[in-house]
């Protein structure tokens, strides 16, 4: 009898587990990674829908009421994880996961970084030493209305060194910056690597290069890693030319594009093929 009991519950259990309906969440989860600089920025986030309602307002016909402090998103929350120290909002915050909270407004939304992500929305449990930037952003407001919620990484840097996190729901739009330091680690990597291998000389230099730094040590680093003839490839060249024409190598640096130019055209790259002839123009200006 015992067994036969046993048995059935058993069997109930596995009917009941088959018998389930699998339904689409109603707040899909969502990530975003983009890497600023040498830092990873990686946003976790639940995307809940509008479905006709009506999400920021100031009464109670509003979803989310102007004044109330909100988890940004569904279920757990918001998190924004750094693999490296960055500036979130111009505050230095070091590497680590973090709970992204707002206070919705009109015109603002308060913004605020808290170190425990575990509370979720229990906002009770909040330790003002857990909160790492609290600032105020503009609503930027959004043309078109944005039916689920999304948070990108958005409008990167030239120089890789800044981005923002951009926030779009409803009508409500915000951005907060990211701004990160990585020249005091690629300068030490540099000092290290170019003492013990040769091939790390091009990368130094184009380094060199695109930051402003000493182009006399960017051109010895360049010829030193070129004099290898396997080494002399179109997009090496190029990059060669443009230090010389920094130094003022104007005759020098019009024969490197040269022999850049050629080497493109029988690789066929069009894109590179173009950078020098644009840069043969350049010269000739100067």
């Amino acid at each position: 009898m015992y067994k036969f009991i046993t048995y059935s519950l058993m069997m109930l259990f596995i009917f009941t587990v088959q018998a389930q309906i699998n339904l689409p969440a109603g707040s899909s989860a969502a990530s975003v990674t983009t890497t600023v600089g040498l830092t990873e920025v990686s946003i976790s986030y639940f995307r809940p829908k509008m479905k006709g309602r009506k999400i920021f307002g100031i009464d109670g016909s509003a979803l989310l009421e102007y004044g109330v402090m909100w988890r940004t998103g569904a279920n757990s929350g918001t998190t924004v994880t750094l693999s490296t120290p960055a500036k979130i909002g111009g505050t230095e915050v070091p590497a680590g996961t973090y709970l992204i909270i707002t206070t919705p407004g009109d015109d603002q939304f308060d913004f605020m970084l808290y170190g425990d992500p575990s509370i979720g929305s229990n906002f009770s449990k909040m330790k003002s030493d857990q909160i790492l930037v609290n600032m105020k952003v503009d609503n930027l407001k959004s043309s078109t209305m944005i039916e689920t919620l999304t948070f990108q990484i958005s409008d990167l840097s030239a120089d890789n060194s800044q981005a923002n996190i951009h926030f779009q729901w409803a009508d409500a739009a915000w951005k907060v910056p990211i701004e990160v330091s990585f020249d005091e680690i690629v300068m030490a990597d540099i000092a290290a690597k170019t003492q013990i291998d040769l091939s790390n000389y091009m990368a130094a230099a184009s380094y060199y290069l695109e930051t402003g730094k000493d182009l006399n040590q960017a051109l010895l680093w360049a010829k030193s890693f070129l004099a290898v003839e396997s080494n002399r490839r179109y997009y090496y060249l190029n990059r060669l030319a443009k230090i010389q024409a920094g130094l003022g190598m104007k005759k020098e640096a019009n024969k490197t594009t040269e022999e850049s130019l050629e080497k493109s055209k029988a690789a066929g790259d069009n894109a590179y093929i173009k950078s020098n002839e644009a840069f043969m123009k350049e010269l000739k200006k100067k």
